[in-house]
């Protein structure tokens, strides 16, 4: 089965055509597209989607419904998470996506969106045997999802994505080792606060998905071009986070943007991520995570197959 499944996330954009196989889940990609939009600019203090943000998504999806189009996909489906869930104007956004560029949009509670993630993430692998939580840190929420073999049990969406906690926290170019502290402080009171310690202590093994766990393998192996065959699978020890993240903090966003293995695009907000992703692992007690490729776009596919 020929699906085509959008993430229109907090901040980014991304697309995937793939070949589902429903009887055994297996997934060839076709197609896959990123592209930072930064939809979620603003929405923290606003609690609007602005039209400079939105205009850009909407160019992004003009783009993606002509090769959807062309590659005849049978289904299709567009997951519209934090941003737009946070938004008064959300549902307007989610409409018009509907109508005018032909996508079955769904505005996914935080619990459903944990739910495909997991999915997705364990796509491809062997059953999880041991408590194993997955973490999506997104542009305005982060998903944590704890689960045994290929069921999610424990799920939880919080809000502190990195478009909303460098947007609350960093005023700086390169930031202030104050900004640094108070961010690292509001991510990890929210992590304990949103994570029950009877859910974290089983946990024994993380798989890290999404743009800060694939930009922190990225720049660790210094790849140019991107190469995703080397960054799925990839381990990152938290040391190696400790130290990406006091490389990318004592720069300003002029040089991220020349760091090799990272988005230029990506380059405001990596500090914020790689705080996300050593608080998360901290808390979870993980010397290391698995980073992989498979993601809420997996998941999306899986679903629109009826896998899972």
């Amino acid at each position: 089965m020929r699906v085509a499944v959008v993430d229109i996330g907090t901040n980014s954009t991304r697309l995937l055509v793939a070949n589902v196989d429903p009887s055994d889940g297996s997934i060839q990609e076709l197609v896959r597209r990123s592209q930072v939009t930064r939809l979620g600019d603003g929405v923290d203090a606003s609690g609007r989607l602005s039209e400079e943000a939105t205009g850009r998504v909407y160019s992004t999806l003009e783009r993606y419904r002509a090769e959807i189009e062309a590659h005849e996909c049978e289904a299709n489906l567009a997951v519209l998470t934090s941003a737009v869930r946070d938004a008064a104007n959300g549902h307007e956004f989610a409409e018009r996506v509907r109508e005018d560029y032909g996508l079955d949009a769904r505005v996914l509670k935080g619990e459903e969106e944990a739910e495909l993630t997991f999915l997705g993430a364990m796509a491809g692998r062997a059953p999880a045997t041991e408590p194993t939580v997955v973490i999506d840190i997104g542009g305005g929420s982060t998903e944590f999802v704890v689960g045994v073999g290929r069921t999610a049990g424990f799920h939880v969406s919080l809000h502190a994505g990195v478009v909303r906690m460098s947007e609350r926290h960093i005023h700086s170019d390169p930031p202030t080792p104050r900004e640094l502290q108070e961010l690292a402080g509001d991510v990890r009171a929210t992590l304990l606060d949103g994570l029950p310690a009877e859910e974290r202590a089983p946990v024994k093994h993380g798989i890290a998905v999404a743009g800060t766990a694939t930009s922190a393998a990225s720049i660790d192996q210094e790849l140019d071009p991107y190469d995703p065959e080397r960054v799925h699978g990839y381990v990152l020890e938290l040391a190696t986070v400790e130290l990406l993240l006091a490389r990318l903090a004592d720069i300003d966003e002029e040089e991220r943007r020349r760091v090799v293995g990272l988005n230029p695009d990506r380059a405001p907000t990596i500090v914020a991520g790689m705080i996300l992703l050593m608080e998360a692992m901290h808390v979870f007690e993980l010397e290391r995570v698995e980073v992989s490729e498979h993601d809420i776009l997996y998941g999306g596919a899986l679903r629109l197959a009826r896998v899972g």
